[in-house]
């Protein structure tokens, strides 16, 4: 497996027929780790709808599915995993709804302590960031590449680069130490469409 994975997240809002063919697009330009459904403002009904649509699209391409914030849902539908933020329920209350075999990610922004707690704690994966300015999610710390870099020296749990990523900032990301890179807007608008757009990652992350 190459060193530096892509993990894709949704849109917040998306048409289902649609973004499921952007899905299976994007799925087809290349490898990919796996995909958030972050979809923040809707409904549970509406996060159980388009689970059930997109979820079978990764597993046809051993992609893991994992779902935002809500534990309970992961667990109901047999996702893959859960990704929690600071905000969120803690680890320990997300490991009790999700039991010992889902992945949980931890959002850490720019913070080594918690970084470090998430990963004592026994956190999957944790995601750093944000990087770069972003459209999709209110920042509330901007983390530089140094810390992807501290982190792989430490540490074995595997690290994500959030926020604001594109073509362009990628490589330097993937060369600090980033275990997955984590992109919305720069493959779902990426000038050339999806599949062009995760094929040029993963050339780039190499």
């Amino acid at each position: 497996m190459p060193d530096t994975r892509l993990y894709l997240i949704t849109p917040s809002e998306f048409s289902l027929d649609k973004f499921s063919n952007d899905l299976t697009e994007a799925l087809d330009g290349g490898d990919v780790a796996s995909v958030q459904l972050r979809m923040k403002e809707a409904s549970d009904e509406e996060i159980l709808e388009a689970a059930a649509v997109l979820m079978p699209i990764c597993h046809a391409k051993d992609v893991a599915f994992i779902i935002n914030d809500r534990a309970d849902i992961a667990h109901n539908i047999g996702a893959d995993g859960v990704h929690i933020g600071q905000e969120d329920l803690s680890y320990i209350e997300t490991r009790a709804i999700v039991g010992p075999n889902l992945i949980i990610g931890v959002t850490v922004k720019d913070s080594k302590h918690l970084a470090m707690l998430a990963g004592e704690q026994g956190a999957d994966y944790v995601a750093f960031g944000a990087f770069y300015p972003t459209t999709t999610k209110i920042t509330t710390a901007q983390a530089q590449p140094e810390i992807l870099t501290w982190w792989q020296d430490i540490f074995e749990i595997p690290c994500v680069a959030i926020g604001g990523i594109t073509t362009e900032t990628a490589p330097q990301l993937a060369k600090a130490g980033a275990d997955f890179i984590a992109v919305c807007s720069g493959v779902w608008d990426y000038k050339d469409g999806p599949k062009a757009a995760v094929k040029k990652f993963n050339q780039l992350i190499a």
